[in-house]
């Protein structure tokens, strides 16, 4: 199984260490972030599968990142573990308004932390989608990356498919290129947007006649996968 990566998100360089060590000999992967602007990059490049975020930070604070990502509906499901030295209740409740999953009070013992993160995973893999995706004959199965056209298997590119995930995801609303970019390619790759036209392309090509009529070209916007004309 691969292993979970987690994004540390803490202005205190030694505490984002101290996390880091646990949760590696816990058998994770982590990402550090000392405030929200570097937290949001790493969301769109990497995708973590949780983020333990502190309340107390400069400029923007925890709490106004974990509202700002869950009013975004591509990251509103992003696991949230808050961690702060405030242990008052309302502060918890307030945590939690916010839309966090779990809300750890500063100090905490490793243990304790990686026991929190497993539920919290535990919780959130239960409404992942892992069933494929179908929209009219076209399948797209997540888990094992396949993707077929009326029962037989399409090729196409890991690029592609990615792209094509993040549509059926998303269906009947327009993105612009650099959206795509942010979200396929992610935000801090440097790639010229008339590359997301050529993938288009090939997306198109490999999904054929009929059904490449689901990639629409949204004049002076850029593209919208959709089922209507």
């Amino acid at each position: 199984m691969t292993a979970k990566t987690i994004l540390i998100v803490d202005d205190e360089s030694a505490i984002r260490e101290m996390i880091a060590v646990a949760l590696e000999m816990a058998g994770y992967r982590t990402l550090q972030a000392e405030n929200a602007q570097q937290a949001q990059a790493m969301i769109v490049d990497h995708k973590p599968d949780l983020m333990l975020l502190d309340w107390m930070m400069p400029e923007t604070t925890g709490i106004e990142l974990a509202r700002r990502l869950k009013r975004d509906e591509v990251t509103e499901g992003l696991p949230i573990i808050m961690l702060t030295a405030k242990s008052e209740e309302d502060n918890k409740i307030q945590g939690l308004e916010t839309g966090a999953d779990d809300y750890i009070t500063k100090p905490f013992s490793p243990r304790e932390l990686v026991a929190r993160l497993k539920a919290v995973l535990r919780r959130s893999q239960i409404n992942e989608p892992q069933e494929p995706i179908v929209v009219q004959g076209l399948e797209l199965d997540p888990v094992s990356h396949r993707v077929s056209i009326d029962g037989h298997a399409a090729e196409m590119g890991p690029t592609e498919f990615r792209l094509l995930q993040f549509f059926m995801t998303h269906q009947e609303r327009a993105y612009t290129r650099g959206q795509l970019l942010d979200q396929v390619w992610g935000g801090n790759v440097y790639v010229e947007e008339r590359t997301v036209d050529v993938h288009i392309r090939r997306l198109r090509k490999a999904l054929g006649a009929g059904y490449e009529l689901l990639i629409q070209t949204v004049r002076g916007t850029g593209y919208r996968f959709s089922t209507r004309t």
